[in-house]
């Protein structure tokens, strides 16, 4: 029996890719028993229409899952499926940090009815 330890001198170690920053984010809108909801998700998907509708979708199964009481949620559970949310898409960005901040612009000239945080809609001087 043989007490030498083997090393492997050929192993290669995988570093974590960085995150993009500048990932494109849909800037949409949600219509829901007359009310809207402004969002804004990463293309996560082949295309822009199926990265929100991923994201509606998501939204929807949270809304009947979930006990919250937020306005979007409360209006989704009234809906029977999620086909019945209607999208808009408003704008594409290039970045996360810009996305949010015209999303922040776009819920000051919309005014949505079912957006619950509206953290920065408040103007500043």
């Amino acid at each position: 029996m043989s007490n030498t330890m083997s090393t492997n001198t050929n192993t290669t170690v995988k570093t974590a890719r960085k995150k993009r920053v500048d990932r494109n984010h849909i800037i949409y809108e949600l219509r829901v028993n007359g009310g809207n909801y402004i969002g804004v998700t990463a293309k996560t998907e082949s295309t822009v229409l199926k990265s929100v509708r991923a994201r509606a979708a998501k939204h929807f199964y949270r809304a009947k899952k979930e006990d919250k009481n937020w306005s979007l949620c409360i209006a989704l559970r009234e809906l029977t499926s999620k086909d019945e949310i209607e999208i808009l898409v408003h704008e594409i960005v290039r970045g996360k940090a810009e996305a949010h901040k015209r999303e922040v612009q776009l819920r000051r000239q919309i005014n949505p009815t079912l957006n619950t945080d509206i953290r920065g809609d408040a103007l500043t001087a």
